[in-house]
């Protein structure tokens, strides 16, 4: 894909398009179907303002983080609500923009993998935290309450962590991540994962003005999350098992 400052922007949108890397087929319905879309629009306009991808990273972190600030600082209303939920979901699709921008100007590296898991490892544990901050700070709810966001934090990390060993050590066999090849099963997958979304969970704050409302569907989505992570963790392991068994068979 050849790409010249003399491309217009809704060019440079249509080449990202064209160029898009089919999406993991256990990729959740708004990180598939919006946030790849709007990482799109960011990255065409992060090539046009000449950004590289680890500095589509920092401005992801900067916007990220600044919503986790919040979190943890302001009193839950609905104004924070929605200032955390936008900060959030730019953060994601700035996300989605870095790797695009990557593909599209041929920088891609170590490196920067490296950083955009960084942040992201960052991400999945400190904002559950600022909400357990938040939440004691403001002495907004009870403090059984404060568990959810505690449990959140420790089923995110952990399957954040499963995530990325299992996909290196697919690496270190050879074997590539399966992307969608079209179909129904994919859309239904995507649809079932839903709870499981980081999107979701950015929208989520919309409902923080109602506070014990948020709270309520801040742990169905954490409870989801731990249903996964349970059901992920011992398909991976069946998996990474079966390497092993394919090593020991080659060896003899």
């Amino acid at each position: 894909m050849t790409l010249t400052e003399r491309d217009t922007y809704r060019q440079t949108v249509q080449r990202l398009a064209s160029a898009q890397k089919g999406a993991a087929r256990s990729a959740p319905a708004y990180s598939r179907y919006v946030n790849r879309r709007l990482g799109r629009l960011l990255a065409a306009a992060a090539f046009r303002l000449g950004l590289g991808p680890n500095a589509v990273t920092g401005i992801s972190a900067l916007f990220t983080f600044a919503g986790v600030l919040a979190l943890a600082l302001a009193t839950p209303s609905w104004a924070l609500g929605v200032v955390v939920s936008l900060l959030l979901v730019v953060g994601y699709a700035l996300d989605s923009a870095d790797g695009q921008v990557a593909r599209l100007t041929g920088t891609g590296s170590s490196a920067g993998e490296w950083l955009d898991h960084m942040v992201d490892a960052t991400k999945v544990v400190s904002l559950p935290v600022a909400l357990l901050v938040g939440l004691y700070r403001a002495d907004a709810v009870a403090d059984s309450w404060l568990l959810v966001p505690l449990l959140n934090a420790i089923v995110s990390s952990v399957l954040f962590f499963g995530m990325i060993l299992t996909e290196q050590l697919r690496r270190a066999h050879g074997v590539t991540s399966r992307a969608d090849t079209g179909g129904r099963a994919p859309w239904l997958r995507s649809v079932l994962v839903v709870p499981t979304d980081y999107g979701v969970l950015c929208l989520l704050f919309l409902l923080y003005g109602a506070t014990t409302v948020f709270l309520w569907a801040y742990a169905a989505v954490t409870l989801a999350t731990a249903g996964f992570l349970v059901l992920a963790a011992a398909k991976w392991f069946r998996e990474i098992a079966a390497f092993g068994r394919v090593e020991d068979r080659s060896a003899t």
